[in-house]
C-alpha cells in the first residue's frame, strides 16, 4: 500500500463491471435491435404496455372482464363537497379571554390549518369564558354555550 492517498470526489470511480450502457433499441438495423426493437412480430407481447419490464396493463385480466366492469356503478362524489375542520369547545377555553375568535386566530392559536377549509365550532365539552366568535360556522348547541358563557356569536 504505498499509495495512500485520501479517498475524495475527485478521485473515486465505480468498481469494474457495475456501470453498464443501456440497450438502445429501435435505432437501425445495424443496432442489432431495430426495427421490432427485440420483440418480434406482432402478438401480446409485441405490443405496447403490456408484458416485458414494468408489467402489464393496470387491470387487466387476461381477456376475462374486468373487476372495475363487472361492479355496478353506485352513487357520484361531489367535486364541490366543502370539508370543515372542526373546534371543540373545549379547545376555546385555551385561547385568552376576550379574545375574538376568527378562522386566523384559530389558525395562529394553531388548533386549525390555514388551508384545509373553513372551521367549524362543535358544543363538545363546556365554555368557562365569553368569547366573540365571528365569521366562523358554529352549530346550535355550540351557539346556546357560548352565549349562556356571556360570549355572543356574530357571522
Amino acid at each position: 500500500m504505498a499509495n495512500n492517498e485520501k479517498i475524495g470526489l475527485h478521485n473515486l470511480s465505480p468498481a469494474p463491471g457495475s456501470n453498464k450502457a443501456r440497450k438502445r433499441l429501435g435505432r437501425g438495423p445495424g443496432s442489432g435491435t431495430g426495427k421490432t426493437s427485440g420483440k418480434g412480430h406482432k402478438g401480446i407481447k409485441a405490443r405496447s404496455g403490456h408484458h416485458g419490464p414494468g408489467g402489464g396493463k393496470p387491470g387487466f385480466e387476461g381477456g376475462q372482464m374486468p373487476l372495475t366492469r363487472r361492479l355496478p356503478k353506485r352513487g357520484f362524489t361531489n367535486p364541490f363537497r366543502v370539508e370543515s375542520q372542526i373546534v371543540r369547545l373545549d379547545d376555546l377555553n385555551e385561547l385568552p379571554a376576550g379574545t375574538e375568535v376568527t378562522q386566523e386566530s384559530l389558525v395562529e392559536a394553531g388548533l386549525v390549518h390555514g388551508n384545509k377549509g373553513p372551521a367549524k365550532v362543535l358544543a363538545n365539552g363546556e365554555l368557562t369564558q365569553a368569547l366573540t366568535v365571528r365569521g366562523l360556522k358554529v352549530s346550535t348547541g355550540a351557539r346556546e354555550k357560548i352565549v349562556a358563557a356571556g360570549g355572543r356569536v356574530e357571522e
